[in-house]
């Protein structure tokens, strides 16, 4: 039992040793503790156990020692003699890392230099100015200053600024292009906004009617991009049922036209660099070169709408562009820069405006001229700009427009007058009757009650007249439109407009109507009649023109029309034309007359010429019948004296040297019918012998020649109650000197010598006596 245990504590210690010897060291506690923990004086045994093993060890230890102690010296050898090389290696090693530091940090700052310029190249080819300068910036302030001592970097703080120089000049060429591009659209900006314009105005005449229906409307963006509360320049309309309906085109900006970025840029570029005054002063001063450019009108813009077109949306374009910037930028532009470029250029266009518009003679032209300004004026009034001068630019237009109406009714008037037959109209139905009153207002009586076919006493060319009257009314309204104006304006616009129609246009057309050669007195008359029948009309014309307006004819100041004057005008004119031609009439007969001034008795009836006269007259007197009476009876009184003076200048013509008592005779028979014609009343109206008077002067002088009363006529001369009170004594010589005949040969004094010697000396007293009283007239 003993020695097993014995054996088996051995056991133990081996094991323990070995685990000892295997074990980390900090682990031995636990094994160590489980010896004492075991038989009493097992630690001694098991101390005995390990002082065996651990001179066993040293033994192999000191073997082992013995063994490589030479390899050992050497190897000592070998280490003392490296040391040397390995301290001057250490050295060497450490300057090369402190170079491969070195070098590290400069790539990097390659790197970092390189990674700055190629982002400024970057920006500067993006066209990030504003990046690019803040770039620099940086750098000059933060980073080169910490590196300055190398040389690079004093390069690059050299180049800087011809960078920023460059910035500038490449942002300014931008601006350049800007400048340039808008000046080439700014056509299609103005247009643009010129239509919304338009397109507002159009909305406006809407609302009214929209307002009843209790619709609601807003106004969208205007071509600036902003909201104009008095006249916004877009709009959209928004029903009761909540849906939104865009207009038919869409609203488009001035951003949606232009692009402002190069102006922004630029500005900025040069608020950064400092130099913002002399970016302003360039801006204002190219744009004033473009105004004035803008403002510079074609030679021919007044040949076509399309050229005013052009021409106000290039004005209206450019000040678009300059509200946008006003209101875009802070203080590029200021109001006060815009209110002057806009005084300038209205100046210019009201200049402009004046010159073309005097050349055109196209009314319709002129009104589509009035209602371009009348929108260009509302486009630039919605962007704050004060238009009252073209306004009032408006009203000399107006002028024009009506200056050129009269010249289209003239030819109007003209052309009417050329196509009429002067002639009564005829209608053969109610139907023809009832047009011809639709057109004209024609109230008769006692043409009314007559039966068909009848005839109207005016010519075809009256109802023409005034519906041409009219229809110049209506084109005169037109250009009164879009110009908020008053009714009692208005009115009178139209008066005066239509006045000058009426007294210096149609008149001038019936003046020289009445003064051609084509116009007979057929012609006449019914000319006379057609202005009896107008200046009737005048008061329809003055109810068409209240119609229109709605201001009374009573209001103090309305025009009153002077129609009247002007066919009263035209009908004394037509009434003079026929005393005139009615007594060339009577020339031309009075040139055929081939008396034969020696014959030696008369023919025993009167002459063919006068015949062929006194029928005409009857002829044409039974024509006035249709004329006023007392225009009548002043015609045929003036046809008559003009008969009797013209037969008297036969008698007395110097050409006319000597007559005989047949050709007297024959003369006295030509008298008679005359006074024949007078006293059949060829004119109704005239009283007793009134017309007969006319003759009266040839009555007295041929029946003094006839009786060869020269006693009586001498001893009444002068008394009131003369038989022959209407004899001159100058001419009753005349006459008389013209019986002698200086070759003594059938002359009535030759008969007298013949008949009775006596006789001679009488008429040598009565030719005496004649002489004395023509000269005693004359002193």
């Amino acid at each position: 039992m003993a020695e097993n245990e014995t054996l088996e504590c051995i056991t133990e210690h081996e094991r323990i040793l070995q685990e000892i010897e295997s074990t980390d060291t900090a682990c031995v506690g636990p094994t160590l503790r489980s010896i004492y923990d075991d038989q009493p004086n097992a630690h001694k045994r098991f101390m005995e156990k390990l002082d065996a093993r651990i001179r066993n060890h040293d033994r192999e230890i000191e073997k082992m020692c013995n063994f490589h102690h030479q390899g050992f010296v050497d190897a000592i050898t070998e280490l003392l003699k490296v040391r040397a090389d390995a301290e001057k290696l250490m050295v060497r090693d450490i300057t090369v890392t402190a170079q491969t530091e070195e070098v590290i940090r400069c790539r990097i700052q390659q790197r970092n230099m390189a990674t700055t310029v190629e982002k400024l190249h970057y920006a500067v080819c993006h066209h990030r100015y504003y990046a690019a300068l803040k770039t620099m910036e940086q750098l000059e302030k933060v980073y080169i200053p910490r590196v300055s001592q190398y040389r690079f970097c004093q390069i690059m703080a050299e180049n800087l600024p011809r960078l920023r120089e460059e910035i500038k000049e490449i942002s300014m060429s931008d601006l350049k292009d800007f400048l340039e591009s808008i000046r080439k659209h700014s056509d299609k900006v103005g247009e643009t906004a010129m239509r919304q314009a338009q397109q507002h105005r159009t909305f406006n005449s809407a609302v009214a009617k929209q307002a009843s229906m209790g619709h609601y409307t807003k106004p969208v963006y205007s071509l600036n991009g902003r909201t104009h509360t008095h006249t916004p320049n877009g709009l959209l309309m928004d029903d009761d049922t909540g849906d939104e309906e865009e207009a038919d085109e869409e609203v488009l900006t001035a951003q949606d036209l232009v692009d402002f970025s190069p102006v922004y840029r630029c500005l900025h570029i040069y608020t950064v660099l400092g130099d913002r005054e002399t970016f302003e002063n360039y801006y204002r001063k190219q744009r004033k070169k473009q105004a004035r450019l803008v403002l510079q009108p074609q030679a021919n813009m007044h040949e076509t709408v399309e050229g005013y077109r052009k021409y106000f949306n290039q004005i209206v374009g450019f000040f678009v562009v300059e509200d946008h910037i006003l209101h875009a930028t802070r203080g590029l532009v200021t109001r006060a820069f815009t209110d002057e470029l806009w005084n300038m250029a209205l100046s210019k266009i009201i200049a402009v405006l004046r010159t073309h518009s005097s050349y055109c003679d196209d009314p319709d032209l002129v009104l589509e001229l009035k209602n371009l300004i009348v929108i260009f004026a509302d486009t630039l009034q919605g962007y704050g700009f004060p238009v009252n001068r073209l306004f009032d630019l408006l009203f000399e237009v107006r002028d024009q427009y009506n200056e050129t109406l009269l010249k289209k009714w003239a030819l109007v008037f003209r052309e009417i007058f050329e196509l009429d037959n002067y002639s009564p109209i005829p209608v053969d139905t109610e139907e023809e009757y009832k047009l011809v009153v639709s057109r004209f207002p024609f109230h008769d009586a006692e043409i009314e009650k007559q039966d068909f076919p009848k005839k109207l006493p005016m010519s075809q060319s009256v109802p023409q007249i005034y519906t041409q009257v009219k229809e110049f009314i209506y084109a005169s309204l037109k250009f009164s439109e879009s110009l908020h104006r008053s009714s009692t304006e208005i009115d009178d616009m139209l008066r005066k407009s239509t006045n000058l129609l009426l007294t210096r246009t149609l008149s001038s057309c019936l003046q020289n109507l009445i003064k051609k050669p084509h116009i007979g007195l057929t012609e006449l008359v019914q000319i006379i009649i057609n202005t009896t029948h107008l200046e009737q009309a005048c008061r329809y014309l003055e109810e068409f023109i209240t119609n229109i307006t709605n201001v009374s004819p009573e209001t103090v100041h309305t025009t009153r029309l002077y129609g009247l004057s002007t066919f009263k005008d035209a009908r004394h004119a037509a009434e003079g034309e026929i005393y005139t031609k009615l007594n060339q009439k009577i020339d031309e007969f009075i040139q055929l007359a081939d008396y034969e001034w020696g014959m030696a008795e008369s023919d025993g009836r009167a002459s063919g010429y006068l015949m062929d006269l006194i029928n005409f007259l009857r002829s044409t007197f039974q024509v006035f019948t249709h004329l006023p009476g007392k225009v009548a009876q002043t015609a045929c009184m003036s046809a008559c004296k003009h008969l009797s003076t013209s037969l008297m200048q036969m008698l007395l013509d110097t050409e006319l040297k000597q007559i005989s008592m047949g050709a007297i005779q024959q003369f006295n028979l030509d008298v008679i019918q005359c006074e024949l014609f007078a006293s059949s009343e060829p004119v109704p109206g005239f009283q007793g012998d009134t017309l007969q008077l006319a003759f009266i002067d040839l009555r007295q002088l041929l029946d003094l020649f006839m009786v060869w009363d020269w006693s009586t006529y001498l001893a009444d001369y002068g008394q009131p109650t003369s038989k022959y009170l209407r004899v001159n004594p100058a001419t009753a010589l005349a006459l008389l000197e013209k019986m002698k005949d200086t070759s003594k040969k059938n002359n009535i004094f030759s008969q007298f010598r013949k008949n009775d010697r006596d006789k001679q000396k009488l008429i040598e007293t009565v030719v005496k006596q004649l002489r004395s009283l023509v000269n005693g007239m004359s002193s």
